[in-house]
């Protein structure tokens, strides 16, 4: 036992090089395509396959799109599991011979925990009306904070007590993968939801953006890729980029022309309490009302047009998709580097072609990051049916107090008649 535990000690001070070697995935594509691909080159069979099973997905996206606002929710719940079981298994498989007590247990435990607080913010934030009709629900959101505190300490506790003598520095290492791994998957998945919230426009135009880039760069790559753009991803050329940012850019604008049309996605996604509904229906913003610009004198001497008719969201569209274009790569790259670290080609074979799911989603999680600010910093403004909501769950003596206090600076700032009767 002694030995055993020496030799683990060792293990533990081993360096980057020493990492063993996590077992390739196997290789999930199903036999009818390996039959029909078979007289191919493995070049052209990658194709075909990424190929067939990207229109699958994207089919499949526009089903999820059509069934509406809660299956998105669900999708995106889905997929962050499905990337953060990618990640933690990773370290599970690289550090499998310490055997780790409660590791992949308590794992589990820390993504229900911060799962039911960053959801429980949601539906104390949104669904505010539902919350006050139900007595066990205004118990759960008005201690939310609080119970989830302690959920996560019961977790502290349950990692300080599993601490095995040599194996300190090692288990330190995996909590911090797991608190890392959370931070990239649930906080991110968390934020592509409140995005959603804001209007499906803002959840669509982004991801479809990630996803042309995605593609349209592995096209021009393919094709006319002659110039390395990354020691990180060899396969990844100049010729890629720069064709995947300007088909990005034109995919966006007039995606989101689209788009800004219909009221289903330009609206606010709201929860009605009545119908137990999730619905789509507003006056459109400024943001989707067609609008007359003047055409700069550069482009008018190109084009020939003095005025263009456009959405507003269209020159926001611009920033999106050049933000997917130029700076949502990185996180593919920095995904790379990752898999790079522990020798792995793909974090899993869930996709025939593809990898893990992590692998098609690592640029996502940055894009929903970015979206999040730009909303918050650009477009969101005072929503005062939000704080409408907030306001009818108070008591009615603090109900009435925000009345005379409202009606006072009303008065004070003259909008309001000293002799108006409340």
């Amino acid at each position: 036992e002694v030995d055993l535990e020496e030799r683990l000690h060792e293990l533990d001070l081993r360096n980057d090089s020493d990492i063993p070697d996590v077992p390739p995935p196997t290789d999930s594509t199903p036999e009818i395509l390996k039959r029909a691909l078979s007289g191919l080159s493995a070049r052209w069979k990658n194709w075909w396959i990424r190929g067939i099973l990207s229109l699958a997905m994207i089919s499949g996206f526009f089903l999820i799109i059509y069934l509406g606002s809660f299956m998105l929710m669900l999708l995106v719940l889905s997929i962050q599991v499905k990337c953060y079981h990618e990640i933690i298994t990773i370290g599970y498989r690289v550090y499998h011979s310490y055997d780790l007590p409660w590791f992949r247990s308590l794992s589990w435990y820390f993504l229900l925990c911060v799962n039911y607080f960053f959801y429980g913010e949601t539906v104390a934030d949104y669904f505010a009306t539902f919350v006050q009709r139900r007595e066990q629900l205004q118990f759960l959101i008005r201690y939310h904070r609080f119970i989830s505190f302690a959920l996560y300490l019961t977790g502290f506790c349950m990692f300080v007590l599993s601490l095995v003598k040599k194996h300190y520095r090692l288990q330190f290492y995996m909590f911090a993968w797991t608190h890392v791994t959370l931070l990239i998957t649930v906080t991110q998945s968390h934020l592509v939801i409140q995005n959603l919230f804001e209007g499906m426009i803002w959840f669509l135009v982004p991801i479809s953006s990630v996803i042309c880039n995605d593609i349209t760069a592995y096209i021009f790559g393919f094709f006319f890729g002659r110039t390395p753009l990354i020691k990180l991803s060899p396969k990844k050329t100049w010729e890629g980029f720069i064709g995947g940012f300007f088909s990005t850019v034109v995919f966006g604008f007039v995606f989101s022309y689209f788009l800004a049309q219909h009221q289903y996605f330009v609206c606010p996604v709201e929860y009605n309490s009545e119908t137990n509904r999730f619905v789509t229906e507003c006056e459109p913003s400024e943001l989707f009302q067609m609008k007359k610009y003047s055409v700069p004198p550069l482009l008018h001497a190109v084009l020939g047009w003095e005025t263009v008719n456009m959405y507003p969201f269209q020159m926001h569209s611009f920033a999106l998709s050049t933000f997917a274009s130029l700076i949502g790569p990185f996180g593919g790259f920095f995904a790379s580097g990752f898999k790079r670290a522990f020798k792995i080609k793909d974090f899993a074979d869930t996709i025939p072609g593809h990898g893990g799911i992590m692998d098609r989603f690592d640029c996502q999680y940055l894009m929903a990051t970015f979206v999040h600010v730009y909303i918050t910093s650009f477009i969101r403004g005072p929503n005062p049916s939000k704080l409408l909501k907030q306001l009818l769950i108070l008591q009615p003596e603090q109900q009435l107090s925000v009345y005379k206090t409202l009606k006072s600076h009303l008065v004070e700032k003259g909008i309001l008649q000293p002799s108006l009767r409340g």
